[in-house]
């Protein structure tokens, strides 16, 4: 709730930009957005038999649920000559990488709300995905709160950007981003390490209520229940399940840590029905952050996050085109990217 309140105190201040009164231009904000609520579904992977003989033949079948996506959201953001609105609907599954640009199709102010409550092979997660940006001749206010769960990332960045635009196809930007994030420098193993590199695993997991009877070879979990009755399946099995549970209660009793970092990017933007390019990036190469758990601390110096994207079009005639479109983000020495290269040709 404080991230979504810092977003629309955002917007607040970007709207005050303009001369006009923001609460007089309510409705040219919102007009043409779209709310969208949808469910998606289908089957995962298939029924899965295991078999084991310890106590005669057993075959246990293990079973996926099924995939859903319930999504929940509102967007206005402006499409690019090269985005074509193939669906009637929104459904929640549209991704549109042009978003992670630094400018839009057209000045003023745009947005996204989106909600993802996802189940994939079994596993559930939320994701999140909100921005609010408003571009101008001269500068570039943006609020962003990422959440992606196969990613493992979640952050909340603000920037402000000088925008000295060159032509009207590029553009160069500089600034400062604030993200608000946990902190990824801390390391809940580190005082677990031996002098030798390894860690005291077993300690650790008598500490965190596990039991051992080395006797019986028999491992029981903080429950009682009976986990293990050989040493090969405690390390190999229960030790990593503990130390992931472990790393992630920690991490989760942090409070989050605000880092700034200056910032610079630049944009490029050309379209004909034939051939486009839009292609854009953001690098931070110096930040500050002081705090206890600081990432600068437990990456010993400065260090460089970046993302950017690239949408290439190219008709060479009636019949062949080829396309390559990706996006790339790493922050932390966290990387999510999605790309996609391919060729069409069209039969007559």
């Amino acid at each position: 709730m404080k991230k979504l309140i810092i977003i629309i105190c955002i917007a607040l201040v970007a709207c005050a930009a303009p001369k006009e009164c923001c609460s007089q231009n309510f409705k040219k904000y919102f007009k043409f957005a779209t709310f969208y609520a949808a469910a998606n579904g289908g089957n995962s992977i298939s029924d899965i038999d295991v078999f084991s003989v310890t106590n005669g033949l057993e075959t246990v079948t293990v079973e996926t649920p099924y995939d859903y996506n319930l999504a929940l959201g509102i967007r206005k953001i402006a499409r690019f000559g090269y985005e074509n609105r193939a669906q009637t609907f929104y459904d929640g599954t549209e991704e549109s990488w042009s978003d992670g640009a630094n400018v839009g199709k057209v000045r003023g102010l745009e947005f996204l709300f989106e909600v993802d409550y996802k189940r994939q092979q079994g596993d559930e997660y939320l994701d999140q995905h909100h921005f609010i940006r408003f571009v101008d001749d001269k500068y570039i206010l943006k609020g962003e709160y990422l959440e992606d769960g196969f990613a493992d990332i979640k952050y909340f960045e603000t920037s402000e950007r000088y925008r000295y635009k060159v032509n009207d196809k590029l553009s160069f930007n500089a600034g400062l981003a604030q993200r608000l994030s946990e902190p990824y420098g801390y390391d809940p193993l580190a005082e677990w390490m031996l002098s030798n590199g390894n860690i005291h695993y077993t300690y650790l997991a008598l500490q965190e209520g596990y039991n051992v009877d080395v006797a019986a070879s028999e491992y029981f979990s903080p429950d009682g229940e009976l986990v293990a009755t050989s040493k090969e399946v405690w390390e190999e099995v229960v030790i990593p399940t503990m130390l992931a549970d472990y790393t992630s209660r920690k991490r989760s009793e942090l409070n989050n840590t605000i880092l700034h970092s200056v910032v610079i990017g630049f944009d490029y933007y050309h379209y004909t029905k034939s051939f486009w390019t839009h292609a854009w990036a953001s690098l931070m190469p110096f930040h500050v952050d002081n705090g206890e758990f600081s990432y600068e601390k437990y990456n010993n110096g400065q260090w460089l996050d970046y993302n950017g994207g690239l949408i290439f079009g190219y008709k060479v005639n009636k019949h062949l085109g080829t396309f390559i479109e990706g996006k790339y983000n790493k922050y932390w020495n966290r990387e999510w990217y999605d790309f996609k290269f391919g060729v069409n040709y069209v039969i007559f």
